[in-house]
């Protein structure tokens, strides 16, 4: 039997999410330990951890057992999002469609029209429901020291986006199956007629650098001061074919892309301040340098999405004690969403309970504060977050998930501090 287009569809999908998947996504890395903090880390990273979030924490203050030698090998996360539960509704359309054509249209004729009045309803709750795949892979390596901290990095996330597009004339084709003689339904091919359409849209970023960091006494505080030179590389995917028409044997994925590279850099600030220096805030301001890319277009109807890598500033403050960290910070600028999602500020509270330097048990929350109603989308508002860290002599496991109303998310991290 040929595959159905759905299938066909779905396996466009798959090729899309292998042709990006060694880079990173639209959305900033994130350590386990910031994820299972609501994305925090600004003012409270670890020096393995802080490449990624504020360089200048590797030179901050830290527990004896994390000041000499960082380590991350590997960190990795996912995130999925289907609020719609389109894969089971492709699912379900692909059966249909297959149900149609094993029908005998002589002697079953009315099986056959509703069938297509079916499908017809299928197709149309299927139109502009979206499903969202992220995942990211980290590594990361820092050596603090009292003159300059040095740490090396490199990081991919992707995130893919599939979408659903039900064509007016298939609706009509439909209709129109559902009052038809034999002959029409004879002569009825989903293949060639259907017009209804998939949308794959994916956005990538990788990098890799260094980050250096010092710190400073001005008028008896501690200030640190870092940076983080990096070379970038960025990638958008986007193809869109009819679920009739679509031909795995003429997939090719160096047509759908587009891509483009450069260096950048990170910046970010510390600051700790208290009667025992358990206050710190920290500032940090990731891809200082703007970097746009368009996606290609695989049809003349297609729309051309902007890819925006811009700067985006973050702000937090932090409480540490001898069994707790607390800390909240806040995105102070906003970052455009890539085709169908939501553009994000996100505002964010996170809390770890240690014990002993050997366990700590996480918490967080966050809140985008640029979610709308009106976007093209998935929605996303208010995230809560939670995980657990083992630090057995040295060694360090750390586990974390995310939930929302429309994703659930994993990350899970090996490594090492002494």
């Amino acid at each position: 039997m040929m595959p159905s287009p759905v299938s066909r569809l779905a396996l466009a999908v798959s090729l899309s999410v292998m042709t990006t998947s060694a880079f990173a996504g639209a959305q900033p890395f994130n350590t386990a330990r910031s994820i299972a903090m609501g994305g925090t880390g600004v003012a409270v990273a670890h020096p393995a951890t802080a490449n990624t979030s504020n360089p200048a924490m590797l030179a901050a203050g830290q527990h004896e057992w994390s000041d000499d030698f960082g380590l991350i090998l590997p960190s990795i996360h996912a995130r999925f999002a289907d609020e719609e539960e389109t894969i089971d509704q492709i699912e379900d359309i692909q059966d249909t469609i297959d149900r149609f054509g094993d029908i005998d249209k002589n002697s079953q004729p009315e099986e056959a029209r509703q069938t297509a009045g079916e499908l017809r309803e299928q197709l149309n709750a299927f139109d502009r429901d979206t499903v969202r795949i992220d995942a990211g892979l980290g590594l990361s390596l820092a050596v603090p020291n009292n003159s300059v901290s040095v740490g090396v990095f490199t990081n991919a996330t992707l995130r893919a986006t599939v979408r659903g597009e039900f064509d007016e004339a298939d609706d009509q084709f439909l209709a129109n199956l559902e009052n038809a003689d034999k002959d029409e339904l004879l002569f009825a091919d989903l293949e060639r007629d259907l017009q209804s359409r998939g949308r794959i849209l994916a956005s990538a970023v990788a990098e890799v650098g260094v980050a250096f960091a010092r710190s400073f006494d001005i008028q008896e505080r501690s200030v640190q001061i870092g940076i983080s030179p990096k070379y970038v590389q960025i990638q958008t995917f986007q193809y869109t074919q009819t679920v009739s028409s679509f031909d795995d044997d003429e997939f090719d994925a160096d047509d759908s892309q587009t891509d483009k590279s450069g260096f950048n850099f990170d910046l970010g600030a510390a600051y700790a301040f208290g009667e025992e220096q358990q206050w710190n805030a920290g500032l940090a301001i990731k891809n200082v340098i703007p970097m746009e890319l368009d996606s290609a277009a695989s049809r003349v109807d297609e729309e051309v999405h902007t890819f925006e890598l811009g700067p985006l500033a973050t702000a937090g403050i932090a409480h540490s004690g001898e069994f707790h960290v607390l800390t909240a910070e806040l995105d102070l600028n906003k970052q455009k969403a890539f085709g169908y999602g939501d553009d994000t500020q996100w505002l964010a509270v996170g809390a770890e309970l240690d014990a002993f330097r050997y366990a700590q048990l996480r918490f967080g929350a966050r809140q985008n504060l640029a979610s709308n109603d009106d976007n093209s989308g998935i929605e996303e508002k208010t995230q809560l977050t939670f995980g657990v860290g083992l630090a057995p002599f040295g060694a360090r496991l750390d586990i974390a998930g995310l939930v929302s109303d429309a994703d659930l998310g994993a990350a899970i991290e090996l490594g090492a501090a002494f």
